[in-house]
């Protein structure tokens, strides 16, 4: 499959010209917009239906609550609400041409779910958006899953939405439709977040309890996100209570987690400012319980801790201007992994976003200012020193207009940081950098419906201000409304980034996870063709179609193609220094017989490669019951200068069947359970082992010096490791304490049926590593 940039740019740009064309009219309206809070905390109630009562106007709420709704005819309405759980807030309203009315919604829990709403919020955003390989993730669906330890956690979740290869328990890496961790994007409330997951693999650095949203995509996404050729993660945080103190307070056998949040000036009426705070604290204890607990996995424990500090301060205003200002401490320590190698990282970060909603227009301005520090260090049985740190700020300024059911927005990027990096290959030859650089954006997004089409063209304009690189990249989205209960839908675009992994992603059990931004020491050429660019880079196609088999079940069935077409990579080969007289090829007009290829002298390779599959996906939600069931087929592909070979995480095929039942009548026992089933991960078989002898002292005996144990390897990644199957679940049993407080008690299983799943095979000491086993946990959770 190929993709031509100029061609794709001009579909964007006549695309760009026909909606605006099509938008056009002479007629008056008004406009009505506003904000949807709860009641109990005055959070924002996101996603959800605000109409006109018998009419086909209306919209969804965003994830800070806000809706617009604008091209309305002037005359009397009934404004109306409507949410699972909620009250419905109905109110006559009066719209006047020209006129922008704006209002502050507030709706209060119900004493009974109402039943009488044909078409959920979820339902409705997928007929208003194109929402292709997209997952949104909320509070409520972490909480459904089979928690590790008692805490629900949003790397838990991850693993069964579909596309996502999660390769081992502990220090294993996500992998997205073929894309590595590198090439996915973490943001948080807008800042980008280095290293999410810790090293144990089951948890993230994020609280569950603090998260109000989060946004997977898993492609083709679209201009606003940029920097990355696989996917994107965009996590969105809650604010604190504007009503009254409280929190949180949960332990289990892995670890403790504390919450508090509440306001500090209270709304005095719906149209008052007001203040409010958040703080969470988590803590892995692991490496010490699991020494009482879990003695049999290894009597020396299992050497995973953790601790995560998270605190925000927001400012609200009246008409739904905000302002937050948050920060972070997260870090992550494992003492002798496998007896082999100590880790240690750490990020800190601050930063400050904004909502800034005009008085008199339908637009809505966003920003971001943030700065954030990430360093890694290892320390393993060779003494070489190992580290990666990546320091720097980012920031973002997005306009959004709302033009009836369609939006233009468009937005400016800044970022800059400072890599610096020291490493030693297999051979221990040393790989060092330590670089500046930095990247401006611009992108244009336009969302239009036309009948029964929604058309989403984009595109973003990304300069690499330290290789002199601009990259000019279109996307494009779209979606047919066949009928009410089917959906088309299709997206593709072109992507790039600068950064590159500080390891091979051929490594298939390595904790150490640095960066390094686009090298200079690359290759001339890559298969006889000249190598113009530095960056690497991607293109992806997806095709999809939803469908509503009935009332309350959704299916998803995509398939897609990434072609990434530039990769770089470390050169796992390298054997001699980029100097002379290695890297002259011709001296006084004779070949150079001290001439080396690049592929062993050059610190970084060049790669293509391809990912391809089909992803399908079944959601039943209503009431009592929750399921959802993901099957994944999937390929990868990598070439080099040398070979053509698969990557450790291809994956053949993945299946995720997941259930949550509420029990009782008083609601209050809850039983979730997943199964997971992955077909077996590539391995390098081996084929034999010899003496290696080490030659670094010329002047040593040969025939009386021992050497080490070398290892003769067949083909890289031709052999098939066992088939993974785990079953997990979770019970849990609420005491409704007082008005405000709840006690929740819960007991969990991993690996319920004890499978040996392999990790990995020491081949040198002939040794099995398995996976986690039969692993129970229990733990309370305190609410007030």
């Amino acid at each position: 499959m190929s993709f031509t940039t100029n061609s794709f740019r001009t579909i964007i740009i006549a695309s760009f010209i026909f909606l605006f064309s099509s938008t056009s009219t002479q007629a008056q309206f008004g406009t009505i917009k506003g904000f949807v809070y709860e009641k109990e905390s005055g959070e924002p109630i996101i996603f959800t239906n605000v109409f006109l009562k018998k009419t086909a106007i209306g919209g969804t709420t965003d994830v800070n609550g806000y809706f617009v709704i604008s091209k309305i005819p002037p005359g009397n309405y009934t404004l109306m609400v409507t949410y699972l759980g909620y009250d419905s807030v109905v109110m006559p309203i009066s719209i006047k041409a020209n006129e922008v009315l704006t209002k502050k919604l507030i709706l209060t829990k119900g004493a009974y779910n109402l039943d009488v709403i044909n078409i959920s919020a979820d339902r409705e955003e997928a007929r208003q958006e194109t929402k292709t390989s997209v997952t949104k993730v909320t509070p409520k669906q972490l909480k459904q899953i089979p928690s590790i330890g008692g805490q629900p956690d949003l790397a838990q979740y991850l693993q069964v939405i579909p596309g996502v290869v999660f390769t081992g328990d502990q220090g294993g890496q996500l992998y997205i439709r073929g894309g590595s961790p590198i090439q996915n994007k973490v943001l948080l409330d807008g800042m980008v977040i280095y290293n999410p997951f810790h090293s144990i693999g089951l948890f993230s650095v994020f609280e569950t309890d603090i998260i109000r949203n989060a946004d997977v995509y898993t492609g083709g996404f679209g201009a606003e996100y940029g920097d990355r050729v696989s996917s994107v993660m965009d996590i969105t945080t809650r604010d604190g209570s504007k009503k009254r103190f409280g929190g949180k307070f949960s332990s289990s056998t892995f670890g403790a987690n504390i919450l508090l949040e509440g306001p500090l000036s209270k709304e005095k009426n719906n149209n008052s400012n007001s203040t409010s705070f958040i703080i969470s604290a988590k803590n892995s204890y692991l490496a010490e319980s699991s020494k009482l607990f879990y003695k049999y996995i290894d009597t020396a424990g299992l050497p995973f801790n953790f601790t995560d500090l998270y605190a925000k301060l927001s400012f609200n205003g009246a008409n739904g201007s905000k302002l937050n200002l948050f920060g972070f401490n997260f870090n992550d320590n494992v003492k002798n992994y496998q007896a082999l190698a100590d880790f240690n990282w750490k990020t800190t970060g601050l930063g400050a976003n904004f909502v800034v909603v005009p008085g008199s227009s339908s637009v809505l301005m966003e920003g971001i200012v943030a700065y954030s520090d990430y360093k890694i260090t290892m320390e393993d049985k060779d003494n070489l020193p190992k580290q990666s740190e990546i320091s720097g700020f980012n920031m973002g300024l997005d306009f959004t207009y709302f033009l009836g059911k369609d939006q233009f927005k468009y937005g400016l990027e800044l970022q800059g940081f400072k890599t610096d990096y020291t490493f030693y290959n297999a051979v221990k030859r040393e790989l060092r950098q330590s670089e500046s650089t930095t990247e401006i954006a611009g992108y244009f997004k336009y969302k239009s419906t036309v009948g029964k089409f929604l058309f989403e063209p984009s595109i973003r304009f990304q300069y690499y201000a330290s290789l002199s690189e601009m990259s000019i990249e279109p996307r494009y989205a779209m979606k047919f409304l066949v009928s009410d209960k089917i959906r088309l839908k299709l997206a593709t675009g072109i992507y790039s980034q600068n950064l590159i992994d500080a390891k091979s992603d051929r490594d298939v059990v390595n904790l150490f996870y640095g960066f390094l931004s686009g090298p200079d020491n690359l290759p001339e050429k890559y298969k006889g063709q000249e190598i113009t660019s530095k960056l690497q880079k991607a293109q992806h196609a997806i095709f999809g179609i939803e469908y509503d088999i009935i009332k309350h079940v959704t299916i998803n069935l995509e398939g897609y193609y990434k072609n990434f077409s530039q990769l770089s990579n470390i050169n796992r080969n390298k054997i001699f220094d980029d100097v002379d007289p290695y890297n002259v090829k011709i001296i006084n007009g004779v070949a150079n017989p001290l001439y080396k290829p690049d592929y062993l002298r050059k610190d970084f390779i060049i790669e293509t490669g391809n990912a391809y599959g089909v992803d399908f996906s079944m959601k039943y939600d209503y009431k009592r019951v929750y399921i959802w069931a993901v099957y994944s087929l999937g390929y990868v592909n990598r070439s080099d200068e040398l070979q053509d070979y698969v990557p450790h995480y291809d994956r053949r095929h993945n299946v995720n069947l997941l259930l949550s039942y509420v029990i009782g009548a008083k609601l209050d026992w809850e039983f979730n359970i997943r199964w997971n089933y992955g077909s077996g991960f590539p391995f390098t078989k081996v084929t034999g082992n010899y003496e290696k002898l080490n030659f670094s002292d010329i002047n040593q005996n040969i025939t009386t010096t021992n050497g080490e144990i070398g290892t003769l390897y067949d083909e890289l990644n031709t052999g098939r490791l066992p088939e993974y199957h785990r079953l997990d679940f979770t019970l849990k049993k609420k005491f409704e304490i007082a008005k405000n407080s709840t006690l929740e008690l819960n007991v969990s299983v991993t690996n319920a049926y004890d499978r040996d799943n392999l990790f990995y095979f020491n081949t040198l000491r002939k040794e099995r590593v398995n996976q986690l086993p039969f692993m129970p946990s229990f733990g309370l959770n305190l609410t007030f």
